[in-house]
């Protein structure tokens, strides 16, 4: 049988790569540390570290139970915080990770509809783009996550992952009369006002225009996005400021697409924007282990789930949607 004092000891030193820096986090002599390695081997069969020059490495075998390890002592400090909290949901704390666009637009609703219905929980909410939220779970340092994926995108298996709802895309592109613009604003110009939405073709109609990106992963899926409608993109300006992007779009250098919730989050009122047909990503909630949560996670996750769904009702006010 595992001794899980032993997996915290190889999870440790998977993490900060060498003997002194896990014995460190740990209060362990380096010793110690090297004795519940092979403690540890003993007891699984297997080798799961090899000497290389005067450090230790871990061997294949010891990678995996060390991303499995991480995961157990995951669930083990969850069943700990179950016994520790009160089960009528009383006290507790919760700590709830949440993408950036998300924190300024569901973050303070969320926040004052948990001490509407729960009053005696606490809140505490952390910004953090969608890998990190996950790192933040598998490593106990939130209990859940608000993140989002674009299509083809995958977690980690050891996270549990709810699909919530959907954010769809916009095109963003500059006023008709943009001083200084560089932009065409596609093969017509300015879309028609009888337009209300486009289709991923008709983004063919802005290959020649300069486009703005964001994050990485923003950026792929714009890149990918364009590649379905025959082009590849020209980035002339990237940030992960969707305010700064829009300011860009605003005096016409250029055209992007942002999502609903960053649109909501703060729109620039000279862009013109078009939601395009197909275009979004999923928002999803994130928590370490199986359903059910325990009492005050599966409060939070009902908020969560609740405000996420009416937001999916609230429309862009119209003087900011093309065509209305």
């Amino acid at each position: 049988m595992i001794d899980v004092n032993r997996l915290e000891v190889l999870v440790t030193f998977a993490r900060t790569g060498n003997v002194t820096a896990a014995a460190e986090e740990l209060h362990f002599s380096q010793p110690t540390v090297s004795h519940h390695l092979h403690k540890l081997e003993a007891e699984t069969g297997a080798q799961l570290v090899r000497r290389v020059g005067r450090g230790l490495i871990l061997t294949p075998a010891g990678e995996r139970l060390a991303e499995r390890g991480e995961e157990i002592l995951g669930l083990v400090a969850r069943a700990e915080r179950e016994l520790q909290a009160a089960v009528s949901l009383e006290t507790g704390t919760v700590r709830l990770a949440i993408f950036p666009s998300a924190v300024a637009t569901l973050g303070p609703r969320i926040v004052e509809e948990t001490h509407r219905r729960h009053p005696g929980l606490q809140l505490e909410v952390t910004e953090a783009e969608p890998p990190q939220a996950e790192r933040m779970v598998l490593a106990q340092e939130a209990d859940l996550a608000l993140a989002f994926t674009y299509p083809s995108e995958t977690g980690s298996e050891a996270v549990n992952s709810e699909v919530l709802g959907l954010d769809p895309l916009y095109l963003v592109s500059p006023p008709a009369d943009a001083v200084g613009a560089k932009a065409t604003w596609g093969a017509h110009g300015r879309l028609p006002k009888s337009e209300k939405m486009i289709s991923l073709d008709d983004l063919g109609a802005f290959a020649k225009d300069p486009w703005m990106a964001g994050c990485e992963r923003c950026r792929g899926y714009l890149v990918s996005t364009c590649g379905a409608a025959g082009f590849t993109p020209g980035i002339a300006f990237a940030s992960d400021d969707y305010v700064a992007i829009q300011s860009m779009v605003a005096v016409g250098q250029g055209v992007t697409l942002l999502p609903r919730l960053a649109l909501q989050a703060h729109r620039h009122p000279d862009v013109v924007v078009t939601p395009v047909d197909g275009a979004s990503r999923s928002l999803r909630l994130l928590s370490l282990g199986r359903p059910p949560l325990p009492p005050a996670l599966e409060a939070v996750s009902e908020v969560v789930r609740d405000l996420v769904a009416d937001a999916e009702k609230r429309e862009l006010t119209p003087s900011a949607v093309q065509g209305v």
